[in-house]
């Protein structure tokens, strides 16, 4: 039985979250919208501000409706967006309407698809079981003080969700063909090779680290990690950076870096990686290693949870979504360690683009999607 009273509408909250500047790490105003919107559809809201800078402060929340015996289902995302850069055609945070979209700056990163969930939920507010909302400020910047940290709020609190949609904007061409059921994993890594500065016309005085580096390198790139797996394209190892920063035309210097990014599929961890390439630069004197790792491969292989996600877009839409892990890292690299995860949401063509824009039409759809998404995860679809 769908719930009948007057509820807020996507556009207008979509507009409203867009209207509250929220780059990264988030705070306030935007979380102010939210609440009011949730507790107005009998959400019982909790908010915590955790850390300093420079990665802080981060405002997270926690919003939860109980109805009786029933699953727990929850949607997670981020109020956070990236700086919207210059040559805007409207104000990035003045939601503008124009030719059938919404402009502004989260659009459907990830602001409408929370809009959109939240409406989903105050529609289908007579469903058994459990609802929450986890909601954070800070995915699109370090994520030291997000949703790990929300998670430990969680725990404290007995706070275990059944399955959980994130909301992130999934789709590639038209809303509804592309499902995430998991994401590849991330390792950024820094090298140096240590030397000793000389003057050129004399080299046995020096010992230069930039041919060592180029061997380094070399050995890197020469590295194929695997060929791929059912539901992961390979892995992948690119050199982001090359620096000496030597001025002087007539100097060997006494230090070379670089940094490689590497992005892994479930045939590998970051702590596997990490000592690959450590042994390959400790081969080289004076070659040093720091890694750090981003986030873990996982995959919620195909089941209930996307079978849910994959019928409410095809009773809405018509489409058949494609199961991807396609992408890059989201904070469903956490979330997947409560419960299994997928990720479906808007159209991705103009995130983190100037004049990002979301279809008004899409909003409404995205809307109906969630809501059949609730009636058959909840158990009356």
């Amino acid at each position: 039985m769908h719930d009948t009273s007057p509820h807020i509408d996507t556009l207008t909250l979509a507009e409203a979250l867009i209207a509250a500047p929220s780059v990264t790490p988030a705070t306030g105003a935007v979380f102010d919208v939210l609440d009011s919107a949730l507790a107005a559809a009998g959400f019982t809201v909790e908010r915590f501000v955790d850390g300093e800078a420079p990665d802080g402060p981060v405002e997270n929340l926690l919003a939860i409706r109980r109805n009786g015996a029933g699953p727990h289902v929850a949607f997670a995302g981020h109020l956070d967006v990236v700086p919207p850069g210059d040559e805007w055609t409207n104000d990035p945070f003045t939601p503008t309407r124009a030719g059938g979209l919404l402009y502004g700056r989260g659009a459907v990163d990830m602001k409408g698809s929370i809009a959109a969930f939240a409406v989903a939920a105050a529609q289908e507010s007579a469903l058994p079981g459990t609802v929450s909302f986890l909601i954070t400020g800070d995915e699109e910047g370090a994520a030291t003080y997000g949703t790990p940290v929300l998670m430990q709020h969680m725990a404290a609190r007995g706070v275990v969700p059944d399955l959980c949609l994130v909301g992130e904007p999934t789709s590639a061409n038209r809303l509804g063909d592309v499902v995430k059921i998991g994401r590849r994993g991330s390792v950024n890594m820094w090298i140096a090779v240590e030397g000793v500065q000389g003057h050129v016309a004399y080299p046995h005085l020096a010992d230069n680290p930039a041919p060592r580096l180029l061997r380094i390198l070399t050995a890197i790139d020469a590295i194929v990690l695997d060929e791929g797996t059912d539901w992961f394209q390979p892995s992948n190892i690119e050199i982001t950076d090359i620096h000496i920063g030597n001025p002087s035309t007539n100097t060997i210097p006494a230090r070379a870096t670089a940094r490689i990014s590497i992005r892994f599929n479930d045939q590998h961890s970051g702590a596997s990686l990490t000592e690959i390439i450590r042994t390959i630069v400790e081969r080289e004197q004076g070659g040093s290693l720091v890694a750090k790792i981003s986030g873990e491969p996982f995959l919620t292989q195909p089941g209930a949870l996307s079978v849910a996600i994959r019928d409410a877009i095809h009773a809405v839409t018509g489409m058949e979504p494609e199961f991807s892990t396609t992408g890059g890292t989201s904070d469903a690299r956490f979330l997947c360690k409560l419960c299994p995860v997928v990720e479906f949401g808007l159209n991705n063509a103009t995130m983190h683009k100037r004049d990002e824009a979301v279809a008004i039409a899409d909003l409404d759809t995205l809307t109906a999607i969630y809501a059949d998404f609730l009636r058959r995860t909840l158990g009356a679809a």
